[in-house]
């Protein structure tokens, strides 16, 4: 029984149990079509989880979007394009990464600007001591 478990237990830790987000009937056949896809999907967020992207999520609507990427890709779409039409529909936000404008510099710059401020409180506290 205690190899039987080692056994178990070494199979596990070789080749672990992934769960797949991504559904058989979503897979595209060609595996270079099917690349893009699962590399778009990596890069658009899930408006209903907000922490995953449609390729980790397992939400109604992160399906609907996998399955309108792989449509796109098929049709012949770039992945601009693609890409576009995703961030017309549901705006900037969908993307993991958002860009960088006019408008954000302050969600992009308020970290490290939060970061200084602290330690330049931290410094001058111990420098007093």
């Amino acid at each position: 029984m205690n190899k039987f478990i080692l056994i178990l237990l070494t199979l596990i830790i070789i080749n672990p149990p992934i769960s797949y987000t991504v559904e058989p009937d979503e897979i595209i056949s060609n595996s270079i079509f099917e690349k893009r896809a699962r590399d778009l999907s990596k890069g658009i967020r899930c408006l209903v989880c907000q922490n995953q992207s449609i390729d980790d999520s397992d939400s109604d609507l992160a399906k609907d979007l996998r399955k309108i990427i792989r449509e796109k890709i098929v049709q012949g779409e770039t992945d601009t394009d693609i890409t576009e039409f995703l961030v017309d529909k549901y705006g900037n936000f969908i993307l993991m990464k958002p860009p960088l404008y006019n408008e954000t510099y302050i969600l992009w710059v308020s970290p490290l600007l939060l970061m200084i401020i602290g330690i330049t409180i931290i410094y001058y506290s111990f420098r007093r001591r």
